[in-house]
């Protein structure tokens, strides 16, 4: 068939189906800044970012673990110290050695996707003792040469080098 020449004239017709009604518009989602799902990794990368941009300072939302986290960050010369002014935050101070910061790295061992444990004599050494291995144990949270003298195993969190 051929379409008509006329304007006014109608040309072959097509049967289609109903238009379905207009689906009801839908509420924008607010953008949510909440709590990720690794606190410990979220900490570190913070850590680690901070480092690379030579900040004096790093907030990081306050937990128990990430406490005591920086309790031994400080104790084994990775931060020059941390404060907690508020009970949503904490303030970590870092440490440089000349230009270069004190954390030469982070890595997060036990994720929450699979989870990594240690024996008590199978701690990890971390750059053949110059770095330290972090490791949750039934006694609170230490680094691996603590765990190792105390005779604990647990789970090794991260490494800091």
């Amino acid at each position: 068939m051929t379409a008509p020449s006329e304007p006014g004239a109608e040309g072959p017709r097509i049967d289609r189906a109903p238009r379905k009604p207009a689906a009801p518009a839908r509420k924008p989602r607010p953008k949510t800044v909440g709590m990720p799902n690794d606190a410990v990794a979220d900490m570190l990368t913070r850590v680690r970012n901070a480092a690379g941009a030579r900040h004096d300072t790093v907030s990081v939302p306050v937990s128990r673990m990430r406490l005591e986290i920086a309790r031994l960050l400080r104790d084994e010369g990775f931060i020059s110290g941390y404060e907690q002014p508020s009970e949503k935050e904490i303030v970590l101070r870092m440490k440089y050695v000349g230009k270069l910061p004190a954390v030469n790295g982070l890595k997060r061992i036990s994720k929450p996707g699979l989870r990594v444990y240690a024996r008590k004599r199978a701690i990890p050494r971390v750059l053949g003792g110059l770095g330290v291995a972090i490791v949750s144990t039934s006694s609170g949270v230490m680094t691996g040469r603590e765990a190792e003298r105390k005779g604990l195993g647990g789970e090794v969190l991260a490494y800091v080098w």
